[in-house]
């Protein structure tokens, strides 16, 4: 696949002349990808209403591209195009949670090799190191912040992500750098969903905040500014009801492929250009700029396109596996050229986007030459198939859906066209985005059940709901289910281990806990809460185990510290139950609320 990719590139480039290299004054590189970024919602792009000055000035002196289209409508699979420059099919990953080929080439590796001192700065899980994207760099700030219940949370906002990387640009003055600094917001859930406040405004504001941020990045800086080649852009745009699509991910129309690109440095001229560029052109584009040399890729050099060459008529190619590997139906694929897009799946789609932005006109039934032609297209690029063992771990998969994205399972060998499955689609993207809450989220969880009563993932939710009302009776069943029905992770275990903790039941809790730990082996959580039933149950010697276990693997766990200490003062090993407290209180903050109960714990075991 790989082969038919490089040589549909070639062919693409045909003789295209090579630009000189850049001049010696463009010594660094700054990447920004905002995720889940329209380009609609920038002021620089034609939305008056947006505060985004920063982004805006970025682009009144660097080269936008008005027409600017991400490979994929997923995060891990548009940035892994990013930063090697290939189509999906190319890099692997095809959809988050999967892993980038680590044999494959990437911008980070190019720009290390040329001696650039190189470092990553991201703020959600879809791009933790595990999945690949550290290949290259020397430095990877992916360390997420805990929630409440113990866990890492599974994203963090900009303002943390920009104090890291503020930080390391002022440790590393001088070095020649390349340095990609990714923030989360505006993804869902947009601000605070509660307020009552239209999502579109909520949304506006989490742009508004990026824009500080990127803001605050520049200024960081310094000196450094004049020398940098500044990148700009986004993973994929976002959904509000266009096409019936809340979110992304799903459909690959305009609405999620079309992203801001702005390019701005030492000797870029200042201009708008509409050729229809892709993501993956990023990385040729940015090794040639620094006077890098080439970079193996399906996509191409723009700088003559930048300097004010015409651009190369060329096939674009973008795709989403995310309909197949959520919930088992179509997967699109989609190809872009002359003014044309045509949409592979069960029901294909034709548009003549020049004239039809919106792609509300299918011309597919009079165009069926041209429709044959661009199939046959969409198949150089990749089948409506994947490789055999492409996965993700149990971990991945939980954390990512909650991000709003693993939010199905593969339903049988039939594959509907997702446009006949839009509504399931859009009800359960209104689930993960966050943004229905009380007994809004209870009723269309409800709905979700009645079409598909097995749905796991609605049934986790369901159940959380009703534990969270004190209806574990309730609740008991739909977590029953979610188990049964193989939900990624031991969320349901969780949850179902409290009711019957709730209800007394410390042995059946135990039981489902010690399940929890064979679909999540070594997880600091489900280990904190065995302890902590076991030793409420009346076995505190058996719980001493589970909890230092869950210690061993996370020292911050304070919910487990502070049950150790319990249980060994339940006992009777008092020295052991004071050191606990005494390490406790060393690791809480002064002002955490937790601390006058440890303080009488110690007291009482002294």
């Amino acid at each position: 696949m790989l082969v038919v990719l490089v040589a549909a590139s070639t062919a693409c480039r045909g003789d295209e002349t090579r630009p000189p290299a850049a001049p010696v004054t463009t010594r660094n590189v700054l990447l920004i990808t905002i995720d889940t970024l329209r380009a609609d919602r920038v002021g620089a792009y034609g939305d008056s209403t947006a505060r985004t000055p920063a982004i805006d000035s970025l682009a009144a002196r660097g080269v936008r591209f008005t027409s600017a289209f991400a490979a994929a409508p997923i995060t891990l699979t548009s940035h892994a195009s990013m930063m090697t420059g290939r189509y999906p099919a190319g890099h692997g990953a095809r959809h988050n949670g999967m892993h980038v080929d680590l044999a494959v080439p990437t911008l980070a590796d190019a720009l290390s090799a040329a001696g650039f001192t190189t470092a990553a700065f991201v703020g959600a899980f879809p791009l933790d190191r595990r999945f690949g994207l550290i290949k290259g760099f020397q430095t990877y700030g992916d360390r997420m912040p805990r929630g409440a219940d113990g866990r890492p949370a599974n994203e963090r906002p900009g303002q943390l992500v920009v104090d890291e990387a503020a930080d390391w640009l002022q440790k590393h003055r001088g070095d020649r750098f390349f340095l990609w600094v990714h923030l989360f917001e505006p993804h869902a859930p947009y601000g605070d969903p509660r307020t009552g406040r239209p999502a579109a405004a909520r949304y506006a504001d989490d742009v508004a905040e990026a824009d500080r941020q990127v803001a605050r990045l520049l200024e960081s800086l310094g000196t450094a500014a004049a020398s940098t080649l500044i990148a700009l852009t986004s993973d994929h745009g976002e959904a509000f009801g266009e096409h019936g699509e809340i979110a992304h991910s799903i459909f690959v129309y305009d609405t999620t492929l079309r992203v801001p690109l702005v390019v701005a440095g030492p000797g870029i001229i200042a201009r708008a250009l509409g050729d229809p560029v892709s993501l993956v052109d990023l990385a040729p584009t940015i090794v040639r700029q620094v006077g890098a040399g080439t970079f193996d890729a399906d996509g191409i050099d723009l700088s003559p396109v930048m300097a004010g060459a015409e651009a190369p008529n060329r096939i674009l190619y973008a795709e989403s596996f995310a309909p197949l590997l959520d919930f088992g139906w179509s997967p699109l694929r989609s190809v872009r050229t002359g003014g044309w897009k045509y949409t592979a799946a069960p029901k294909p789609e034709l548009y003549r986007t020049a004239d039809d932005p919106s792609e509300a006109r299918n011309a597919i039934d009079s165009e069926r030459s041209r429709v044959a032609a661009l199939q046959a297209e969409v198949d150089r690029f990749s089948g409506a198939t994947l490789p055999a063992g492409r996965q993700m771990d149990s971990e991945a998969a939980a954390r990512l859906q909650a991000l709003g994205y693993v939010s199905g399972r593969p339903a049988g060998t039939a594959r509907p066209d997702p446009k006949d499955r839009r509504d399931m689609a859009a009800r359960i993207a209104q689930v993960t985005s966050g943004e229905v809450h009380g007994p809004a989220l209870g009723r269309l969880l409800k709905e979700i059940l009645a079409n598909e009563p097995q749905n796991p993932l609605a049934n986790l939710r369901l159940g959380y709901v009703l534990l969270e009302a004190d209806r574990c009776r309730e609740a008991v069943p739909k977590f029953r289910v979610a188990i049964a029905e193989k939900y990624p992770s031991a969320d349901a275990h969780l949850g179902l281990a409290a009711c019957q903790a709730a209800q007394r039941d410390f042995t059946g809790a135990a039981s489902t806990l010690r399940a929890a730990d064979s679909v999540e082996p070594g997880n600091p959580v489900v280990l904190a809460n065995l302890g902590l039933v076991l030793s409420d149950g009346g076995r505190p010697a058996e719980a001493i185990n589970p909890l230092q276990r869950a210690l061993t693997t996370d020292p911050d766990l304070h919910q487990a510290r502070f049950g150790l200490a319990i249980a060994f003062a339940r006992v009777g090993r008092r020295s052991d139950a004071a050191n606990q407290a005494e390490e406790l209180l060393r690791r809480l903050p002064p002002n955490a609320p937790q601390r006058s109960e440890v303080e009488r714990l110690l007291a009482s075991v002294k």
